[in-house]
């Protein structure tokens, strides 16, 4: 019998599975990572060789609406990558459509240096 999933969460997981099929970081190259909750917006820069988080930013560090926050995250991610000498990633969208708070937060990621 064939499950049918019918939330919207379990929807995206399984985008995002399709999507990280396909997008893998590297120690020169990691993917940023972006997640939206109900309230905040977040991005990681990680590298899926060693495992590790190169650099984080969370909404909540930033007042105001959330694709302030977003624009907010992206510049600060781009900042921080800069600080750890990276400057090309690949984008993980999360399973999330490209529109309004992802596009805010790559858009500042790219005005910030990064190269996608």
């Amino acid at each position: 019998m064939n499950h049918k999933p019918t939330s919207t969460s379990e929807l995206r997981k399984r985008r995002h599975a399709r999507v990280r099929a396909l997008v893998k970081g590297t120690p020169e190259r990691p993917r940023l990572a972006v997640f939206r909750s109900n309230r905040f917006v977040s991005a990681q820069l990680i590298d899926d060789v060693a495992g590790k988080t190169v650099a984080a930013s969370h909404g909540r560090e930033f007042k105001g609406s959330q694709s302030v926050q977003a624009t907010s995250v992206g510049t600060a991610i781009a900042e921080k990558a800069k600080t750890a000498g990276i400057t090309t990633i690949v984008f993980d969208r999360g399973g999330y459509r490209y529109i309004g708070q992802v596009k805010a937060l790559a858009d500042a990621a790219r005005a910030g240096g990064l190269t996608f």
